[in-house]
């Protein structure tokens, strides 16, 4: 179980950091490409290298929706049209200031998450798991405010902005949870069959948008122009950081998994670092409460299943785990 819970660790983390790289380079993209296009070129490319994957490794049979396709096509909705293009839309419409906090909106993904599986169970999470959740928000918080309340006086001047990415946060947890519906389907087959649907949706709201003169189509030039960017967008906050996301959130459990997320803005502080940015102190002291969160929840979750435990008192908490987890 230790191991386990460290690759599903491992996992959830690369596909963090690679979400907090894609807000500074889609601020590049999307001064050439719209948001809605952009989200829907990106996923189309990762679409369709997902669906290769998927036909090599375990054949035809895999595109079944075994009458789950209703299903796959909210969850699919939810990840990949919602989250991606009302993110990239809040995050074009504020400006260079969307870049941060889209990247910081990233963190009330826990508590988000906390509070729909509170409501559907009617259980209260691990106490353990409270407490690092708003330590690590708290940290995400300082860390991209650099302790100035003035931040939250710019934001509230981009509210229909923020809300856009406030339903893309929602999106996407809502996504994260689609996967223990399909506990029997590996993380490729789920990851591909949400992505195809989701990404035909997208294409029915850009063709939509463009045929009422809503948005312009691009021009392939345009495209061209940000071929790098689309490409890292497309291999690793698309296509790695999906992978590794779904497989570590079915190893370490939605409410577990969800709270590396808030290691999105601190890697977007890292490559604001790498192009000149001074951390600050606050940003620093900002950084280590995020890490001893996510230590203090992995440490705990990983010391109540310890051996010495005797089996009532440790299938006790394993019970009491998963009907919160269900």
């Amino acid at each position: 179980m230790n191991r386990q819970i460290m690759t599903g660790s491992l996992l959830c983390l690369i596909a963090s950091m690679s979400w907090g790289a894609m807000f500074p380079v889609s601020h590049i993209a999307l001064q050439q490409v719209n948001p809605l296009y952009f989200s829907f070129l990106r996923y189309f490319s990762v679409t369709l290298i997902l669906i290769v994957l998927l036909w090599l490794k375990e054949g035809r049979a895999a595109f079944r929706f075994e009458g789950k396709g209703k299903t796959l096509l909210f969850f699919g909705t939810m990840g990949f049209t919602i989250y991606n293009m009302a993110v990239f839309q809040g995050q074009h419409a504020m400006g260079a200031a969307g870049t941060i906090v889209a990247s910081i909106m990233e963190v009330l993904m826990p508590m988000i998450s906390i509070a729909m599986i509170w409501v559907m169970t009617r259980k209260m999470p691990p106490k353990y798991t409270l407490i690092s959740m708003m330590i690590a928000l708290a940290g995400a918080i300082l860390v991209i405010t650099n302790g100035k309340w003035a931040f939250f006086t710019l934001a509230g001047q981009h509210l229909l902005p923020l809300l856009l990415i406030f339903a893309g946060v929602i999106g996407w947890v809502v996504y994260s949870m689609g996967g223990s519906h399909f506990a029997g389907w590996s993380t490729l087959r789920y990851s591909t069959l949400t992505c195809l649907l989701g990404t035909l949706v997208s294409f029915v709201v850009v063709a939509t948008a463009s045929a009422f003169n809503w948005v312009a189509v691009p021009d392939w030039q345009h495209v061209w122009s940000v071929k790098y960017e689309m490409s890292f967008m497309i291999l690793l906050p698309g296509l790695a950081a999906l992978l590794s996301w779904n497989a570590g959130i079915r190893m370490l459990s939605p409410l577990n998994g969800i709270l590396f997320i808030n290691f999105v803005p601190i890697t977007t502080l890292v490559l604001m670092y790498f192009q000149g940015y001074t951390i600050s102190r606050f940003e620093l002291y900002g950084t280590l409460l995020v890490i001893f969160a996510l230590l203090l929840n992995n440490m705990v979750q990983r010391s109540s299943l310890r051996p010495s435990d005797s089996p009532r008192r440790m299938r006790f908490r394993l019970d009491r785990r998963k009907s919160f987890q269900r």
